[in-house]
């Protein structure tokens, strides 16, 4: 089957779906209200809350949700065969990833840019609350550890890519300065950056002194490293030391002076990225090789496709960053579709194209189902697939395959570092909030919090020793991402449906899919916590199953709890201010 035909039912109805969709829940809805007075604009500090243009934060809200996991999910989940992936991928970006990313921002709009989490005290009460913290705590402490990993391997591999990331941390600082202190518009300095970027890339792909190789340095993978290391464990020790204080500084300086001008030429990076692989796409025009469907699959695609792909179809990380960064800087309430459901859409149309540049790699089904033999091995080697795949579809424009390994591995690390960034302050807030909470004024300053995200972060990945070896100890908890990134969406959604069940709203739209998802995790949660990690089970791992069956225990306590909310026969009515 040809991949264009897929492209463009994808693409068709994600823009059917912005276009009409979004525009009913909007208005008909959450009747967003353009003189509406954002926290940005009633709070306005110059450091978290900035009001801002809202192409801009668009290109912020989306890079932050982006990541690498709406292209490493769905490089995965085609171990079942592409038809349920790209199914799942379209129709839960409409109907579920839309409304929850915009409902998120609209909440935490309406609520003086309160998190999500916060805003349960106000939903379901304190111990509810509470509950919910704890799964966000351990979602973003995983999304850290394993995220620093992942760029620090990207560097390794991909040394070319070093370069121009790094310059574009310079760059940033002055496109901020520049919009910020002599009022010029962002628009064209940051397409400079990104000429510059590129041009960087370029030359470092055919020029070995430009590609900062730390294990080449070292004497190569056999070298010996420092403290005792092997020259590679001691690449990703010295890679990951400068990924945490890079974050340490971005976390907290303040949103206008990197976050929102990185962000900015990121998104464009998207445009570019996403602009060069669909015409690639349409200009070689591939044949699927892959089959619909896996009937020799191992590993059941119920539930685990649901969870196996979050980003690119509904993800909770996204409400973390609706109600935790993005609510803070809206400029006008009206804007929050654009950025909250469009950005949902743009994450759809690149796990639709991660999908596709993955199932048009191999040669023909055989090589396929030989190369993804079982879902472990399918996680292995997801994401080396789409780097190799996209570049094959990058080359259909003529760009040389060296030049275009690079520019994708500088895709994927810039979004990853974006995530990176965005989730240490959102570890932040989080903390501080908790130090309210339980009255520690310490953790309610910013650099202490901070303190705690980062070293707490670097505990994780440097301490223990993970699967992919050192500095992946990220990925002994990462097996629990899945579940704990769809619990936040189901209960956020849930969150939601009571916030406009008490304003008197239609709360339908967000209670199906709420209930959808939040059984498919709770089915997926219970298998694994029950089947996989206990002392019985098929892969036993008692960290796993403590933590699952705290995870799934405080949710179902939550759901418990809103449910009995919801059904009460009076709520106390709610400001519709």
């Amino acid at each position: 089957m040809s991949a264009i035909l897929v492209a463009v039912a994808g693409l068709v109805i994600f823009a059917l779906g912005y276009r009409f969709y979004s525009k009913f829940i909007a208005e008909k809805i959450f009747r967003l209200d353009p003189n509406y007075v954002t926290p940005a604009h009633q709070f306005k500090d110059g450091v978290d809350f900035v009001p801002t243009n809202k192409f801009v934060l668009w290109g912020h809200h989306f890079t932050s949700v982006a990541g690498a996991a709406p292209i490493l999910g769905p490089a995965i989940a085609v171990y079942w065969g592409w038809v349920p992936a790209v199914l799942w991928v379209v129709l839960g970006t409409v109907f579920a990833a839309g409304v929850h990313d915009f409902g998120t921002l609209a909440i935490s709009v309406r609520n003086k840019g309160q998190s999500i989490g916060t805003l349960a005290n106000k939903l379901i009460g304190q111990r509810g609350k509470i509950l919910f913290l704890f799964i966000i705590l351990i979602l973003v402490l995983m999304v850290n550890a394993v995220f620093a990993w992942v760029i620090a391997n990207l560097f390794i591999t991909y040394p070319a890519s070093v370069l121009p990331v790094f310059i574009q941390i310079p760059l940033a600082i002055w496109i901020g300065y520049a919009v910020y202190k002599k009022n010029i518009k962002m628009l064209v300095p940051s397409l400079i950056a990104l000429a510059i970027m590129y041009a960087t890339a370029i030359f470092a792909s055919g020029i070995p002194l430009m590609q900062i190789d730390l294990v080449q340095y070292m004497g190569g993978e056999d070298g010996a490293g420092l403290f005792g290391l092997g020259a590679v464990s001691t690449a990703f020790f010295i890679w990951i030391i400068i990924l945490l204080g890079y974050v340490y500084i971005a976390s907290t300086l303040p949103v206008w002076k990197l976050l929102q001008p990185r962000d900015f030429i990121n998104s464009h990076q998207l445009v570019v990225g996403l602009a060069i692989l669909y015409l690639g796409l349409f200009l070689t025009n591939p044949e699927i090789t892959a089959p619909a469907t896996n009937p020799g699959a191992e590993t059941s695609w119920l539930p685990l496709l649901f969870i196996t792909i979050a980003c690119g179809a509904i993800s909770g990380f996204h409400g973390l960053v609706s109600s935790g960064t993005s609510s803070k800087q809206l400029d006008k309430e009206t804007d929050a579709r654009f950025v909250g459901y469009f950005g949902a859409v743009g994450e759809g149309v690149l796990a639709l194209i991660s999908i596709l540049a993955v199932v048009t790699l191999f040669a023909n089904a055989d090589e396929f189902t030989g190369a993804y033999s079982s879902f472990t091995e399918s996680n292995a080697i997801g994401l080396g697939n789409f780097v190799e795949g996209a570049a094959g579809l990058a080359g259909g424009l003529g760009i040389p395959a060296g030049v275009a390994t690079t520019i994708v591995s500088i895709i994927v690390v810039s979004f990853a570092a974006t995530t990176l960034d965005t989730s240490v302050r959102l570890m932040r807030y989080i903390i501080a909030e908790l130090g309210t909470e339980y009255k520690i004024p310490a953790l309610t300053k910013t650099h202490v919090a901070t303190t705690v995200a980062v070293a707490s972060t670097a505990a994780l990945v440097l301490i223990p020793e993970g699967p992919q070896g050192f500095g992946s100890g990220g990925y002994l908890l990462w097996p629990l991402f899945g579940t704990s990134n769809q619990l936040l969406a189901g209960i956020s959604l849930l969150l939601i449906s009571l916030w406009l069940k008490r304003l008197g709203r239609n709360y339908i739209y967000t209670l199906v899919p709420m209930i959808f998802l939040l059984f498919m995790t709770m089915y997926a949660l219970f298998q694994q916590v029950l089947f996989t990690w206990s002392w019985w089970g098929t892969d036993s791992n008692m960290l796993l199953f403590i933590i699952g069956a705290v995870n799934f225990v405080f949710a179902f306590w939550i759901t418990i709890t809103a449910v009995s909310v919801m059904t009460k026969k009076s709520d106390e009515p709610i400001d519709k201010k």
